[in-house]
C-alpha cells in the first residue's frame, strides 16, 4: 500500500502538465458537482426535519372544473378529525397577509399567519419561550418569531407584552419560536389563533368556500394510500353530491418537490428542476472523469515498459490495477481539497443567485462520510478504465518493443471525446433556449402599463376616507390618477365558474378570472378599451354595476356585440359598458384566461393603484404623497409596491435556471477543452519526428495545422450529430410544458455549430501551431 502510493505520488510529480490538467479538470468538475447537490439536497430536504414527517400530509382537491388544488374549505380540517379514526390531529393554515403591529411608537408590518393550536404540536418548529400546549389557545394570544420578537422589542422579554395588532385589537405574546429553518415551506413572523374569523365574521362553514390549506397528521403507522382512498368522497358526502370535488392527501416529502397534479397524481413541479440539475452535475463530473481517461490511456506507450517489468516480476493483473486505481483516487483526493477551495469562493455568488443560504456542516460526521464517499466514487469512475487498460498489457509485446496503441476508426479513446462533447453541446444548447425563453415571454405584450404606477395594500382607515385621499393625492400633482381594485395587476386573487349569460351551455364549466375595480383604472393602469368605455362611477350612477370583459371571456361568451349584455354572477345581474384587451395578470408564461370585471357593487377593494407623474423625479412623487397618507392611515407605515418590479420578480425561476445553466455549460465546455489540450499537446510530443520529416519535404505550418487537428474536429462534428436531436427532442418538451412559448429556430442550431468547432479548433490549432512552427532539425536530431 505504501509502495503504491509512493509510485502514485512520483507519477503525479513527474507529469508536471498532464497531472495539473487531470487535477484541475476534476477539481472544476468535482467544485461544480458539490455546489448543484447542496442545492438539489436543500430543495429535496424541505420540511423533512418535522419530527412527524412520515405522519403529515397536506389535503389536496380535485374537481374537472379548477383541476387540483391545494385550497380547501375551513371545516374540512375538522370534519376529517372527527370522521377518521387514523386521522388524529389538523391544522388549518390562513395567511392574513402583513399585518399592523404597534407597542409605544414603534409599528410594523408582519407576515400574519392564522393556524389551530395543533400546528404546534404537528411541526418541528421549536418555541424558545411559551408552552406549545397552551401559547395558541387564547383568542388574544400571538407568537412571534424570534427576528420578529427582536424588531419589535429589542433586548426587551417579549413574554406577556401586550401589543395592538390591526390598529385595533389587543395582542398578548404568549410564545417566541426559533426563525423558522430555510429548507421549509411555511413562511410568517407571527402566528394568531384560527379561531379569530370567528370574531372578525370570516370564518366560513361554506364546504364550497375554497380558501385556506389544511394539514392532517395520521396515526402511526396509518396506510396513507389506505386513508387516501377513505377521505376521497368526504366533500360530496357533506354536500349531498352538490359539490362534485374529491378530496386527496399529499405526503409532507412531496410539498416541495410536486406543484402540479392531474386526477389527484403527482405530475410535475420542482422536481423536474432538481432531476434536471442533478442530471447536470452527473454529467459535468462525467466529462471530467473522461478527461482523466483519456490522458491516461493515452500517455499508455509511456507506461507500457512499467507494467511489463512488474508482470515479468511476477506482479498479477489485479495488483497493477489497484495501484492505478490507487493513483486515480490519490488524484482525486488532491482535485477534492482544489474543489473546496472553489466552493467556498463561489459559495456567496451561488447563494445570491438562487436566494439560499447554502454551507457546507463540517461539524456533521454524515457530511464527511458523503464527501469520503464522493472522492472514491470520482476516483473509481475517473481511473476504472485506465486501470484494467494499463493492467491488460502483454509483457513480451511491451518488452520487444512491438507495443503500439490501440488503434482504428473506432477506439475507446475517441468514443469518450465524442460522449464529452455531446454532453457539452446538448448543456450549450439547453443555455441558448432557456435565455431565448425568458426573453420570449419578457417581450410579450402585458396589456397595461406598468411606469410609474405603484399599489399599496388598503386598509380600513384608506377606504374610509379614500375620496379624500384621492383628491389631495391629485391636489399635489405628484399623481395624474388614482384608482382602487380588488388586487394588484399583477396576481390573481379570485376565480369563479359560476358565470351565468344568455346562450350559455348548461353543461358549460369554463373558469374566469373575477376582478373588481373602481373609477379610473384604464386612466391609472393603461388597460386598452377595444369597445365601449371604461367604468366610472362618477359620471354614471348605476356604473357600480357595470362590467368589463376581456377579449378571451367575449368569444368564450361567443358575444358578436356584446355591449349591454347582462352577465349573472354573485346574485346579481351585470351590464357590460365595455371590452378590455387581455392582460397579463399572473405568469406571462401562461396563456390568457377569461376575465370579468366588476363595478364597485359588491366589491372588496384590497389594492389601491397609484399613477405617478411622469413629468417628475419618482422620488419626489414619493416625498409628495408620503404626508397624505401619514394624515390619513397615520396607524400604518407608508410602504408600497412599483408594479414593474412586481411584474419582473415573475421571471426570477427560469432566469436562475438560465443562469445556472449557462454557467454549467460553459463549465462542462471549459472542461472537454481542457482535456482536448492535454491530448492534442500528447500528440504532438509523439508526432514530433513525423512532423519534422513533413517539414524538411515542404510541408507548411497550415498543412501540418491541420494534419493534427483533422481529428479532433471529426469527432466534435460527430458530438454535434448525436447531440443536436437529443437536445432538440429534450427542450422541445421543455417549451411545450409553457402554454406560451417559442420556438427553436435552425440559425439557433447553426450558431451551435460554428461556436462548437471554433471553440474545439482554437484548442487544438493552438499546440498544432505550437508543433508546426517548431524548427525540424532539432524534432529529427531528438530522435
Amino acid at each position: 500500500m505504501y509502495l503504491n502510493f509512493k509510485l502514485a505520488l512520483r507519477n503525479i510529480r513527474r507529469n508536471g502538465v498532464y497531472s495539473v490538467i487531470n487535477i484541475g479538470g476534476l477539481a472544476v468538475g468535482m467544485a461544480a458537482a458539490v455546489l448543484i447537490m447542496l442545492w438539489v439536497y436543500n430543495q429535496w430536504s424541505y420540511d423533512r426535519f418535522h419530527g412527524k414527517k412520515d405522519q403529515l400530509y397536506s389535503v389536496w382537491c380535485h374537481n374537472e372544473r379548477y383541476g387540483d388544488l391545494e385550497w380547501t374549505s375551513q371545516i374540512i380540517g375538522p370534519a376529517m378529525v372527527e370522521e377518521y379514526a387514523d386521522v388524529v390531529n389538523m391544522t388549518r393554515f390562513k395567511s392574513d397577509r402583513k399585518q399592523l403591529y404597534t407597542i409605544g411608537d414603534k409599528k410594523l408590518r408582519m407576515e400574519t399567519v392564522l393556524v389551530d393550536p395543533e400546528f404546534l404540536t404537528m411541526f418541528s418548529f421549536p418555541l424558545l419561550q411559551g408552552d406549545i400546549s397552551t401559547a395558541l389557545n387564547n383568542p388574544q394570544s400571538i407568537i412571534l418569531t424570534q427576528d420578529a420578537a427582536k424588531r419589535l422589542f429589542g433586548n426587551e422579554d417579549p413574554m406577556g407584552k401586550t401589543l395592538v395588532r390591526d390598529a385595533k385589537r389587543e395582542a398578548i405574546v404568549t410564545g417566541v419560536m426559533k426563525d423558522l429553518p430555510g429548507n421549509t415551506r411555511f413562511e410568517f413572523d407571527v402566528l394568531i389563533p384560527f379561531v379569530t374569523l370567528k370574531e372578525t365574521g370570516n370564518y366560513s362553514e361554506d364546504w364550497f368556500s375554497m380558501s385556506t390549506f389544511t394539514f392532517v397528521e395520521l396515526r402511526a403507522g396509518a396506510n396513507g394510500d389506505q386513508v387516501n382512498a377513505e377521505v376521497r368522497n368526504i366533500i360530496k358526502q357533506h354536500t349531498d353530491g352538490k359539490e362534485q370535488t374529491e378530496a386527496f392527501l399529499n405526503p409532507a416529502a412531496r410539498w416541495n418537490l410536486y406543484s402540479k397534479f392531474e386526477n389527484g397524481k403527482p405530475a410535475g413541479g420542482p422536481i423536474e428542476t432538481l432531476r434536471l440539475f442533478s442530471l447536470i452535475a452527473l454529467l459535468i463530473l462525467l466529462i471530467a472523469c473522461i478527461n482523466f481517461m483519456n490522458l491516461s490511456t493515452a500517455r499508455s506507450e509511456k507506461r507500457a515498459r512499467e507494467v511489463g517489468v512488474r508482470k515479468v516480476m511476477g506482479a498479477r493483473q489485479g495488483l497493477l490495477m489497484r495501484q492505478f486505481l490507487g493513483e486515480s483516487i490519490l488524484t482525486s483526493a488532491i482535485a477534492f481539497l482544489f474543489a473546496l477551495i472553489i466552493v467556498f469562493a463561489c459559495l456567496p455568488f451561488f447563494n445570491s443567485l438562487m436566494g439560499e443560504h447554502l454551507r457546507l456542516n463540517f461539524g456533521d460526521i454524515s457530511l464527511w462520510v458523503v464527501l469520503l464517499m464522493f472522492v472514491l466514487f470520482t476516483g473509481v469512475l475517473a481511473g476504472s478504465y485506465p486501470a484494467f487498460y494499463l493492467s491488460s498489457f502483454l509483457p513480451i509485446k511491451v518488452l520487444k518493443g512491438i507495443f503500439k496503441g490501440r488503434q482504428g476508426f473506432v477506439t475507446p479513446r475517441k468514443l469518450l471525446i465524442v460522449t464529452q462533447f455531446t454532453f457539452a453541446v446538448i448543456l450549450l444548447i439547453s443555455t441558448m433556449v432557456i435565455h431565448r425563453q425568458v426573453q420570449y415571454a419578457q417581450d410579450r405584450p402585458v396589456g397595461y402599463d406598468r411606469d410609474q404606477l405603484i399599489y399599496m395594500e388598503t386598509t380600513d382607515q384608506i377606504r374610509k376616507n379614500f375620496e379624500l385621499i384621492r383628491q389631495e393625492l391629485l391636489g399635489t400633482g405628484a399623481v395624474t390618477s388614482v384608482t382602487q381594485t380588488l388586487s394588484p395587476m399583477t396576481e390573481r386573487w379570485y376565480t369563479t365558474w359560476g358565470v351565468q349569460w344568455q346562450g350559455k351551455d348548461p353543461e358549460d364549466r369554463i373558469v374566469f378570472d373575477r376582478y373588481f375595480v373602481d373609477s379610473e383604472w384604464e386612466k391609472t393602469t393603461g388597460v386598452k378599451i377595444l369597445q365601449g368605455r371604461d367604468i366610472d362611477i362618477y359620471t354614471y350612477s348605476t356604473d357600480s354595476s357595470a362590467m368589463l370583459l376581456n377579449e378571451t371571456a367575449v368569444k368564450v361568451m361567443g358575444f358578436t356585440d356584446p355591449i349591454g349584455q347582462i352577465i349573472k354572477d354573485l346574485g346579481k345581474d351585470w351590464h357590460v359598458v365595455g371590452v378590455i384587451k387581455d392582460f397579463i395578470q399572473e405568469s406571462p408564461y401562461e396563456s390568457t384566461t377569461p376575465m370579468i370585471v366588476g363595478g364597485p357593487a359588491m366589491a372588496f377593494f384590497g389594492v389601491l393603484n397609484i399613477k405617478l407623474n411622469e413629468a417628475n423625479r419618482t422620488a419626489d412623487n414619493l416625498a409628495k404623497i408620503e404626508p397624505v397618507f401619514r394624515k390619513y392611515n397615520s396607524d400604518y407605515p407608508f410602504e408600497y409596491t412599483f408594479v414593474d418590479e412586481n411584474y419582473a420578480s415573475k421571471f426570477k425561476k427560469e432566469q436562475r435556471t438560465g443562469v445556472l445553466v449557462t454557467w454549467f455549460a460553459g463549465l462542462a465546455i471549459f472542461i472537454s477543452c481542457l482535456g482536448m489540450f492535454g491530448l492534442s499537446a500528447y500528440m504532438a510530443e509523439n508526432r514530433r519526428k513525423e512532423i519534422g520529416v513533413r517539414k524538411v519535404l515542404g510541408a507548411s505550418v497550415v498543412t501540418i495545422t491541420s494534419l493534427l487537428s483533422r481529428e479532433f474536429l471529426i469527432l466534435v462534428s460527430v458530438s454535434l450529430f448525436i447531440a443536436m436531436p437529443i437536445a432538440w427532442f429534450a427542450m422541445n418538451k421543455w417549451l411545450n410544458g409553457y402554454a406560451y412559448h417559442t420556438n427553436m429556430p435552425w440559425w439557433l442550431f447553426f450558431i451551435v455549430i460554428v461556436l462548437t468547432i471554433g471553440i474545439a479548433l482554437f484548442t487544438v490549432s493552438w499546440q498544432a501551431i505550437k508543433a508546426a512552427r517548431t524548427n525540424p532539425v532539432n524534432s529529427i536530431k531528438a530522435e
